[in-house]
């Protein structure tokens, strides 16, 4: 059997069907809210696009114009009959390339998207070769197959290594970090997403000629990898990642114990009162409530301590959670985007640690940028009287599963 036979039999399988991958309008809608606004008529480049579920639902919601790029013919002129169908056929633009090697010139799309596709050049290549073609202000989307269990089974490590090698989700947001993004969110896809994916592939299968050139192997393949989902779909799953180069006015990293007066100078500064900055001093005493590598500053390009942010321990019930406070910039550098990029800073470095979700007590109006929701809406509450809308949480790796309970903070809060 020749490679050729098995290519033309594997998209035999895959031609007209909703879907290449697991996802669903849903799932896309929902990236595309964490986004956050977008040029009135945005660049979009939409990778891997396959027949253009994407990229239809981009065009559409937004009113963009979008570029779809995928190595399959087939798939592209199946994606442009559905564009003029649905009346989009002026804004959407096929393009037959090679995602690793793309014509465009550097800063042309204001977001790049990449639904299921990464995987066949690799999640850190796709970082390192993409990051160029976004304009200043420009966001990254892809999804990407991870471990979401902390220890797979033999035999899915086995079916996984030989296919694509996956990584949990603190080591690719620590990748992301090192490429030089931020992350916006992240979202893990539901189970209906692969349901969308597997249920009409699976219906092809058993409908298909197992008797044409290199079908029989496609139709191996192909149950196989629906056969390890049904098994062992716990220990696996796709992860949505909204990314954005860091913001290049300001450099973010780990305090150092030469930093401290300048932390104490900037809290001091911040607030009203000299509260905050004797709270920081307090925790740093609390070997419990201390993380160290989670106490995070801004620099100006004069190398000067602008913001800060600090993440300590504390539980939700009895769940180990993160407390972001306090979040300050310097008087002067405040409305410049330095908080918000410390604040970015040190939400990545606990994702790289693989930790759980977080709660700020703060302005309603400020932090759901991060991705905090009101807290009150997961059962969570403080042990005194705050306004409901106050009180957030963030869960750092984009699950929807947050612990219920009471906040406990560090003795140092005093509450």
């Amino acid at each position: 059997m020749s490679d050729n036979a098995l290519y033309d039999a594997f998209f035999a399988l895959h031609h007209g069907l909703p879907r290449q991958g697991p996802g669903s309008d849903d799932t896309t809608r929902r990236l595309l809210t964490t986004v956050g606004p977008l040029p009135g008529r945005p660049r979009v480049l939409d990778l891997g696009c396959g027949p253009g579920r994407s990229a239809l639902l981009l065009a559409e919601r937004t009113g963009a114009l979008v570029t779809a790029v995928d190595l399959h013919q087939p798939f592209l002129d199946e994606l442009r009959h559905s564009a003029v169908a649905r009346g989009v056929g002026d804004t959407i633009v096929t393009v037959h390339a090679d995602m690793g090697e793309l014509p465009f010139p550097d800063g042309s799309f204001d977001l790049i998207w990449a639904e299921s596709s990464a995987y066949s050049i690799g999640f850190d290549t796709a970082l390192e070769k993409w990051r160029r073609l976004l304009s200043p202000g420009g966001s990254l989307v892809l999804t990407e197959c991870e471990w979401t269990s902390a220890a797979p089974s033999p035999q899915a490590r086995a079916f996984w290594d030989t296919h694509y090698p996956l990584r949990g989700t603190a080591d690719n947001c620590s990748a992301a970090v090192a490429a030089g993004y931020t992350m916006l969110g992240l979202y893990r896809q539901p189970e209906s997403d692969w349901d969308e994916y597997y249920g009409p592939l699976g219906e092809r299968a058993d409908a298909a000629d197992p008797g044409a050139p290199g079908m029989r192997e496609a139709l191996a393949a192909t149950r196989a990898e629906i056969a390890m989902r049904r098994d062992h779909g716990t220990e696996y799953g796709y992860t949505g990642y909204v990314l954005r180069p860091a913001d290049p006015r300001w450099r973010t990293r780990p305090e150092t114990v030469a930093d401290v007066p300048a932390v104490r100078a900037v809290n001091t500064a911040a607030f009203p009162t000299p509260g905050e900055a004797a709270l920081v001093d307090s925790l740093r005493q609390d070997a419990e409530a201390w993380l160290p590598g989670l106490s995070y500053v801004a620099e100006a390009e004069d190398g000067s301590v602008t913001a800060y942010a600090l993440l300590t321990r504390c539980r939700i019930g009895g769940t180990p959670a993160l407390a972001l406070a306090p979040v300050a910039t310097a008087p002067g550098h405040q409305r410049q985007g330095a908080g918000t990029a410390v604040v970015r800073a040190v939400l990545d470095a606990a994702r790289s640690r693989g930790e759980g979700p977080v709660v700020v007590l703060g302005h309603p109006e400020y932090y759901p940028r991060f991705g905090f929701e009101v807290a009150a809406k997961h059962g969570i509450r403080t042990s005194f009287e705050v306004p409901e809308e106050a009180l957030m949480v963030l869960t750092l790796d984009g699950c929807d599963d947050v612990p219920r309970g009471t906040v406990r903070y560090p003795a140092a809060f005093g509450v």
